[in-house]
């Protein structure tokens, strides 16, 4: 199965470097979609072989994904992993995806990781168990962790989504638009790596986007 990695980023160059190392170790090809760093992000990625692709200002997580994924379709991938660049997704478990979608007939396969929640931080971990009930419940289908961004999508998926999402309600808008077209989404357990970063998600502003969403979609 001819599969890439992409991984959106925005100031990213303390983690990058190794990200990249262990994704063409694996004989993967990374492809960094950069949302406007203002750091080393971009010439580091570039310096490790990676393909990037640049957003002149920062646009925000989906439209950074929604690019990624219109560049592999095009560049003739059967899959897609998106991770995310801070290192708080192991690459380790990237062969455990590829060995799943080789084995399953689900178009999206999904990291869960509120199997291991002991290092995730308390609000974080009610709010992915609340919400993943919410979109499961929507969906019709049980998928753990809705906000993982640590998945992998084939092509037959993404060549039929049509995605608008600029900011991080994209990783429910892919569950519920595949879900509606009838494609299976299945999840698998992985590890999160959780070192004091400093997340990128505004608690107050991303929720009320994200409810706006969910209103619009019900």
């Amino acid at each position: 199965m001819n599969t890439c990695v992409i991984i959106p980023t925005f100031n990213e160059s303390k983690a990058i470097a190794g990200l990249i190392g262990q994704i063409r170790q694996l004989g993967l090809e990374a492809i960094i979609i950069d949302d406007g760093s203002t750091d080393d992000t971009v010439k580091i990625a570039q310096a490790c072989g990676a393909k990037v692709l640049r957003n002149e200002s920062n646009l925000g997580k989906g439209a950074s994904l929604i690019k990624g994924y219109n560049y592999a379709i095009a560049q003739g991938f059967e899959a897609v992993i998106s991770m995310d660049g801070d290192g708080q997704h192991s690459c380790d478990d990237i062969e455990a995806f590829i060995r799943k979608a080789k084995n399953s007939q689900s178009a999206i396969i999904v990291g869960n990781r509120m199997e291991m929640t002991k290092n995730m931080p308390v609000v974080r971990m009610l709010t992915n168990r609340l919400v993943s009930k919410l979109i499961s419940i929507i969906i019709k289908q049980n998928v753990p962790d809705t906000q993982c961004g640590f998945r992998l999508l084939k092509k037959e998926a993404l060549a039929r989504l049509n995605l608008s999402a600029s900011k991080y309600e994209i990783d429910s808008e892919v569950l519920i638009k595949a879900a509606r077209l009838g494609f299976k989404i299945e999840s698998i357990p992985i590890q999160t790596i959780y070192s004091g970063q400093k997340s990128q998600i505004n608690p107050f502003i991303d929720t009320l986007r994200f409810l706006r969403f969910i209103i619009r979609n019900l």
